[in-house]
């Protein structure tokens, strides 16, 4: 098929960014002719909470990018659409993340969906934002008007789904593994690299901080357990909330000499060091649907402790590769001194090379196929 995946990707960075990349060349695996339509503006400015939205490392090689959307200029989303209308696609595969994309995705698909011939499937990495404004329905429902069919990489996201939609097709298949960081190294030469200790042990809290992601109850709960007297915390990720509020929290609770902070966007090229020095990945989320961290962790074999929202209990199994606790301070606590008391970490290993095989990229192109049927 010719497929067009529509959504971020490079010179944009982040977790859904390197998903489209990797997405494609999945497709391309299987023989498909696919390119992928980014934005040349995405956010304004004055709306993006980091630094840059930008990446600084070299362009994915082998898969055709172009930058056309811009998010902000409706004339920008008629001509795109027309150029892909008259290109005729037999698939476009559009990310959905935001209402603020709302519009000008929706205009596109209108456009498009005129040549009678290309099918729409609205790959949903949310659809009720964790931080909600309001605006945010009426935004998605534009969207979803001429998308055909809806995929997800998480239960919950597809039964949100149901709110807006209940007749379109519709499928789940979780999160493939991210597997493009490269390959575990050393602990000694991650412990070099990133200037630690070889001899502590660490809980990696990884990612842009934001505060859904629960980052204050990890604070609390990583004060109170006895396991702090020979593990530290590494806090890695730039920040799009308050930093201030947890600079306070950290000196409040007397954390300074076991809190390292990384205070900036990690590059793909330095994720393999801290997956590779980490003991155990600690996502104490207030909400979510499904995170890439957990599946970094996956492709670096390392066991992680989560919390009982949205999708994430779904990926991981408890007590089998990680610990899956009640989103709650005191239960976070206990399971941290239970991981470390216990020595669970060599156990959860074992068990991750069997759990990886639920989530091939193979496997998400298949459900993408059986989706593309369904479509009348």
């Amino acid at each position: 098929m010719k497929i067009v995946i529509m959504g971020p990707a490079y010179p944009y960075r982040g977790g859904i960014a390197s998903f489209s990349v990797r997405m494609a060349k999945a497709l391309q695996q299987d023989g498909h002719d696919v390119s992928i339509y980014t934005f040349s503006l995405q956010y304004p400015a004055f709306l993006f909470p980091g630094k840059t939205q930008y990446s600084d490392a070299a362009p994915p090689k082998g898969v055709t990018i172009y930058r056309k959307i811009n998010t902000i200029h409706p004339l920008n989303w008629l001509k795109v659409g027309e150029e892909l209308r008259k290109e005729a696609p037999d698939l476009v595969i559009v990310k959905y993340w935001l209402p603020l994309m709302g519009s000008a995705l929706g205009t596109i698909l209108r456009r498009v969906k005129k040549n009678k011939h290309t099918k729409v499937i609205g790959l949903l990495h949310n659809i009720i934002p964790h931080e909600k404004r309001m605006g945010d329905q009426g935004l998605t429902r534009y969207f979803l008007r001429p998308v055909d069919a809806f995929l997800s990489l998480s239960r919950s996201v597809i039964a949100e789904s149901k709110k807006f939609d209940t007749q379109k097709p519709r499928a789940y298949n979780p999160h493939p593994v991210f597997d493009h960081f490269g390959e575990k190294v050393p602990r000694k030469e991650a412990a070099q690299y990133l200037n630690l200790d070889v001899e502590s042990k660490y809980i990696l809290f990884f990612g842009i901080i934001r505060d859904y992601k629960g980052l204050d109850w990890l604070l609390e709960a990583f004060s109170k357990t006895r396991a702090k007297a020979h593990v530290k915390l590494i806090i890695a990720g730039e920040y799009y909330a308050d930093k201030d509020q947890y600079d306070q929290q950290i000196a409040d609770l007397k954390l300074q000499n076991k809190v390292i902070v990384h205070d900036h966007f990690i590059k793909e090229e330095e994720v393999k060091y801290y997956f590779s020095i980490a003991n155990l990945v600690a996502q104490p989320y207030k909400n979510a649907t499904q995170s890439g961290v957990t599946q970094i962790a996956y492709h670096f074999n390392c066991p992680m402790l989560v919390t009982k929202v949205g999708g994430l209990p779904e990926m991981i199994p408890d007590h089998k590769i990680g610990l899956v606790v009640n989103p709650d301070i005191s239960v976070i606590t206990q399971g941290i001194e239970d991981y470390f008391t216990n020595n669970l970490e060599d156990e959860f290993k074992q068990n991750f090379e069997e759990e990886k095989k639920k989530y091939s990229w193979g496997k998400l192109n298949q459900t993408i196929y059986s989706l593309y049927e369904r479509i009348k």
